[in-house]
C-alpha cells in the first residue's frame, strides 16, 4: 500500500499568498494599461456651445421702391414727358416758363394742404440746397446708383451726409417759381445709373426689377 503523500504545514499557505500576489499584480498591470492610453488633462478641449446649429433659410428683404409721399388724398398734377406717350399726356407733361415750353422731367404732385414728404428707399443724403427757381431741394443716392430728387419743399428736415430710413419725412411740400401755377405741390424725380425715369412706372418695384 502505497504511503499518502502529506503537505508541509508552509506549502498551503505561500500557495496562497503567490496567487494573492498574481491577482494584484495583474490588477496593477492593467490599471496602468488602461491609464496610458486615456488623453492627458492638458489634451482635453470641452465644448459648452451647440457643434451645430440648425440651417435658417435666408429671407429676401430686398424693399419696394414707395411713393415720396402717403398722404391718399394727393393727386398728380404734371406727369413726366414721356417721347412714347399719347399726345394729350405729352401737352400735360410740359412747363411754361417765360414763354418757353420745357419738357418735365420728373412728376408732379399737389393737394390744397401741406403734405409730408418721404424718401422712397433707404440712402445718404447727397445735398441739401435752396434755388430760387426750384425751391428747397433735396437729393438722396441710393443703392445702386439709384438717385431721387425732391423739389419745390417748404421745410427741410434733413441734412447733407444724413443717413435716412425709406418712408422717413424729410421735408414737406410747398411752392416754387418755375411751377408757381401749381400751387403746393412736390416736384419729384428719379435717375437709374445716370438715366431719367418716369417716377410712376418705377413705384412698388424692386430695384432688381429696374
Amino acid at each position: 500500500m502505497k504511503k499518502r503523500l502529506k503537505l508541509k504545514a508552509f506549502v498551503l499557505p505561500m500557495i496562497y499568498t503567490t496567487a494573492t500576489l498574481v491577482i494584484v499584480l495583474s490588477a496593477f498591470f492593467l490599471t496602468n494599461a488602461l491609464q496610458s492610453v486615456q488623453p492627458e488633462e492638458e489634451d482635453l478641449t470641452y465644448v459648452s456651445n451647440v457643434v451645430a446649429e440648425q440651417e435658417v433659410p435666408v429671407v429676401n428683404t430686398e424693399k419696394t421702391i414707395i411713393r415720396p409721399y402717403s398722404d391718399s388724398a394727393v393727386t398728380i398734377a404734371r406727369y413726366f414727358y414721356d417721347s412714347k406717350a399719347e399726345q394729350e399726356k405729352q401737352q400735360n407733361a410740359l412747363i411754361y416758363y417765360e414763354n418757353t415750353y420745357m419738357q418735365n422731367s420728373g412728376a408732379d404732385y399737389t393737394l390744397d394742404t401741406t403734405f409730408d414728404v418721404l424718401a422712397v428707399l433707404d440712402g445718404t443724403v447727397l445735398s441739401v440746397e435752396d434755388n430760387e427757381l426750384l425751391g428747397k431741394t433735396v437729393k438722396i443716392r441710393h443703392e445702386n446708383d439709384l438717385i431721387s430728387v425732391y423739389q419745390s419743399l417748404s421745410e427741410v428736415a434733413v441734412k447733407k451726409d444724413d443717413t435716412v430710413t425709406q418712408g422717413q419725412m424729410i421735408g414737406k411740400s410747398g411752392t416754387n417759381t418755375l411751377d408757381s401755377n401749381l400751387g403746393n405741390h412736390l416736384h419729384f424725380e428719379i435717375y437709374y445709373q445716370g438715366q431719367v425715369m418716369d417716377p410712376e412706372a418705377i413705384y412698388n418695384k424692386k430695384m432688381s426689377d429696374l
